[in-house]
């Protein structure tokens, strides 16, 4: 054993995750994503396993893992279907903000339907006008008694018009990101509405919808953390969420590298398996060492952010930026070493290379992942 393998209780977490996905997922996810269909039900079973509280802490009622150990059951979920492992992602980040965050008060009234994921998270940060200036957002709260009036709009909430619980950034002060504040607001409050689903090219086996706050009356007590801490918190959530957004890429891309393997071998042209040839082998070699490269990364910056280390904000945008432009590449690779069929419907390969594409603009664009890099470097 080395200090760069995985433990045996992280194996053992690997394997169940995988089981799961092999059973529950992937014989499945083709339908899903062809009827857009949303998998209630497999969610929840997937939260029976603990799934749906992955990191929040035994005492609220979570398994109290760390997020290399989420980033692993991530990348296994996905490696059936990276669309359902996003969003089953966003519901952590979602009931960890709470746990970690939350008032007693709202731990008890929300955590314990989040953990069986009964009642399932969307994160609301996004709005049509402030994506990657996400600090410029504009939806408002005004302080009425013991409520928040909100109004405004989020833009592309994953569970829009599904999930019930909304943790959403409102401005409640200033301008800029000490005037953010987070809210836990409920699909069925008066005022909340809800756009059309987006079509979108891929992650078909989840909603995605345009939330809409008309004058929403939310307790106070509802609030995350104190007033103005909304962006911190926000923030903090998304170093989890990147690791996993590029845990979901090294699973796809993994499949897909697997599948080219399979496929190579049996694929013969001018009287050979085409991987025999050596420019297939050449391509095959820097799709697993790129993969392999990039998992590792993601590996060191989740045991980071688990340690609260000073530059885990930092790893996580690195990990995030190169493992998902990775994972993107390994897909078109593998699809390019299917041929024509790697753009038919009958193989997988095309489900994750548009699954795939999201994961560079979502959690942060990989530009943005850039600027942080080069600001916390050049602070220096």
């Amino acid at each position: 054993m080395s200090q760069f393998d995985l433990t045996d209780d992280q194996l053992q977490i690997q394997e169940m995750a995988r089981k799961f996905t092999a059973d529950a997922i992937s014989p499945h996810a083709s339908e899903w994503d062809e009827k857009h269909i949303f998998p209630r039900d497999t969610i929840r079973e997937a939260a029976e396993l603990g799934f749906g509280a992955i990191y929040v802490s035994e005492e609220s009622g979570g398994i109290g893992l760390g997020r290399l150990e989420a980033a692993l059951i991530m990348e296994a979920m996905a490696y059936g279907c990276p669309s359902t492992s996003a969003f089953i992602s966003i519901h952590n980040m979602t009931s960890w903000m709470i746990d970690r965050f939350g008032s007693a008060e709202v731990k008890q009234k929300y955590l314990p339907s989040m953990i069986t994921m009964e009642r399932m998270g969307s994160y609301c940060l996004t709005e049509p006008s402030s994506g990657s200036d996400a600090a410029a957002l504009k939806t408002k709260a005004v302080l009425d008694g013991d409520h928040y009036v909100v109004s405004g709009s989020k833009a592309f909430i994953s569970g829009g018009g599904e999930n019930e619980i909304y943790v959403t950034m409102v401005r409640t002060g200033e301008e800029g990101p000490k005037g953010i504040t987070a809210l836990v607001i409920e699909k069925d409050m008066k005022g909340v509405s809800f756009g059309a689903q987006e079509k979108k090219l891929g992650w078909h086996s989840q909603p995605t919808a345009q939330v809409n706050f008309d004058e929403v009356r939310v307790p106070v007590a509802n609030r995350v953390g104190a007033e103005g801490e909304g962006f911190r918190i926000a923030m903090m959530g998304l170093d989890g969420g990147r690791l996993n957004i590029g845990a979901c890429s090294l699973g796809g891309a993994q499949r897909c590298l697997d599948e080219a393997i399979k496929y190579t071998k049996d694929r013969k042209q001018f009287g050979q398996a085409i991987a025999d040839f050596q420019a297939t082998q050449f391509t095959l070699a820097d799709m697993e060492t790129e993969l392999q490269a990039a998992r590792y990364l993601l590996y060191v910056a989740a045991a980071k952010v688990t340690a609260n280390a000073p530059d885990k904000t930092r790893f996580a945008a690195m990990a995030k930026r190169l493992a998902t432009d990775t994972g993107s590449s390994v897909v078109d690779r593998a699809l390019q070493l299917h041929g024509g069929y790697g753009y038919l419907q009958d193989y997988p390969i095309e489900r994750f290379w548009r699954d795939l594409r999201v994961h560079s603009i979502l959690e942060g664009t990989n530009q943005v992942m850039r600027v942080i890099v080069s600001r916390d470097m050049l602070r220096q």
